[in-house]
C-alpha cells in the first residue's frame, strides 16, 4: 500500500510550521538576553522602556505573521525564560537584572508588554476569523 499523495506534503509544512516557532522561540529569548544586559543605558529608564515596546511590537508582529495566538505566545515565552533566568542571584550574590527603577521597568514593563503584545494579537486574529466567517 502507498501513502496518501499529500503526506509529504503536509510533512514539510508541519516541519516548517515547528522550525518557524523555534525561530520565534529564540527571537524571544535574544531579546530577553540582550535587554538583561542593556536596560541600564543612558537615558536609564527610556532604553527599559523602548525594549518594552519591542517586546510588544515583537509578540504583535509575530502573531500576525503566524495568524495564530501561540505565534505570539512562544517569543512571549522565550523572552520571559531568559529573564528568569538572568534576575536570580548567583552563588557569589551577584545579580544581572538588579532592583533599580530601570531593572523594574524592564521587568514588569516587559511582563505587561508581553502580555498586551499577545492579547492584541488574539484580538486581530479573532477579527480576522470574523470577518472570514462573514
Amino acid at each position: 500500500m502507498g501513502t496518501p499523495q499529500g503526506l509529504p506534503a503536509r510533512r514539510q509544512r508541519r516541519a516548517f510550521t515547528v522550525v518557524a516557532y523555534l525561530v520565534l522561540l529564540v527571537l524571544g529569548f535574544v531579546q530577553g538576553m540582550i535587554g538583561s544586559f542593556q536596560y541600564a543605558r543612558s537615558p536609564v529608564p527610556l532604553v527599559a522602556v523602548a525594549l518594552d515596546v519591542t517586546l510588544f511590537a515583537t509578540c504583535l508582529l509575530c502573531g500576525w505573521g503566524m495568524q495564530s495566538f501561540a505565534g505570539a505566545l512562544v517569543p512571549a515565552l522565550g523572552w520571559f525564560i531568559a529573564v528568569f533566568v538572568l534576575s536570580m542571584p548567583s552563588q557569589n550574590g551577584s545579580v544581572i537584572i538588579t532592583a533599580t527603577s530601570a531593572g523594574e521597568w524592564f521587568l514588569y514593563g516587559g511582563a505587561l508588554a508581553a502580555s498586551a503584545g499577545t492579547a492584541a494579537a488574539f484580538v486581530l486574529r479573532a477579527r480576522a476569523l470574523s470577518r472570514q466567517r462573514r
